[in-house]
């Protein structure tokens, strides 16, 4: 073959690899996904009942067909959680005929592309991140009486997505966890710098309460500007509202978050939601209107340990710190 046209070839293969690439990036191999299931830590598949197997490649009844996924136990009515971040897409139809769980989802990204099928999400477009909340279990057991209820899931290049779903347990160390550092709390303040002293008091932790109590400060203060934007320290569980003053002033809210090894109140912030999941460096409101409240202070978040220890080490990300 002459030169020119085998370099023509590889050119014109190389492109058709491009393109296909893009519409279905090649499955990761040395990656695991997160937990799917809420109740099914391991990703347990779905073994055999009277409707068929669970497994990649069984056969289909009286089709003659493969199945070209895997059904991932899941009980009705079950939080389900994305295996990874990206990008949602939806609905996914899978029956076409509106029975009670045709529905369900496509996230595609971090080098995946999968179809989450029998599921209803919260939404069907725009970011989710993995580990976090991504709809429910729909009610199997009203279509098929007696199945073992699952998550049907699908690469979107039909390879087998087995080796995938075998989440890495959790091996964080007990409950404080002091080794670990905490994402950027608030925009603008990306080591987490801790207010100073001003007339209303200091903030770092143990600094003593101007109350006529002789109290100290059970938590810190991380500088952030009234309206900037709130992220979460590390991944964890969401609970609340947390009031600290009980009087509905205009920074009278707050959040808490446990999970990683961690559990922390943010205070003087709204939060976007109250409940579910979260990951880490993931929106999670906005600073209020501390000025108000109190004029001319150094705007800020209180950031209190639930056991009250000091969480300053967790916050020195500064420091030229990554």
């Amino acid at each position: 073959m002459p030169a020119l046209s085998l370099i023509a070839l590889l050119s014109l293969v190389s492109t058709a690899f491009a393109r296909q690439w893009e519409v279905h990036p090649p499955q990761q191999q040395g990656r695991h996904w997160a937990q799917i299931c809420s109740g099914n830590p391991f990703n347990r598949i779905r073994g055999c009942d009277r409707y068929g197997c669970g497994n990649y490649g069984a056969s289909r009844q009286g089709k003659g067909e493969k199945h070209k996924g895997v059904d991932v136990i899941c009980t009705d009515g079950s939080i389900v959680y994305a295996p990874f971040s990206g990008q949602l897409s939806g609905p996914i139809r899978f029956f076409h005929n509106g029975n009670a769980i045709d529905d369900g989802v496509q996230i595609s990204g971090s080098g995946y592309c999968v179809k989450l099928v029998c599921i209803h999400p919260i939404r069907y477009h725009g970011q989710i991140q993995k580990g976090q909340q991504l709809g429910r279990m729909l009610p199997m057991q009203k279509v098929f009486p007696g199945i073992v209820s699952h998550i049907h899931v699908e690469n979107c290049d039909q390879s087998d997505p087995t080796h995938l779903l075998r989440p890495i347990p959790d091996i964080s160390p007990p409950f404080p966890q002091q080794d670990a550092h905490w994402a950027v709390v608030c925009a603008g303040n990306p080591t987490n710098e801790i207010r100073g002293c001003d007339k209303y008091g200091c903030g770092y932790f143990g600094a003593p309460r101007r109350n006529g109590k002789g109290e100290k400060h059970k938590g810190v203060d991380v500088i952030c500007a009234d309206g900037a934007t709130v992220y979460a320290p590390f991944s964890g569980e969401l609970s609340g509202p947390v009031k600290f003053f009980h009087n509905g002033n205009a920074i009278d809210d707050g959040v808490q978050i446990r999970g990683s090894g961690f559990c922390v109140k943010l205070l003087c912030i709204h939060p976007i939601r109250y409940n579910g999941r979260i990951s880490k460096g993931q929106v999670l409101g906005r600073m209020l209107p501390m000025q108000r409240v109190f004029p001319g202070i150094i705007s800020h978040i209180h950031v209190e340990n639930c056991d009250r220890s000091d969480p300053t080490s967790n916050l020195e990300r500064g420091k030229g710190r990554k």
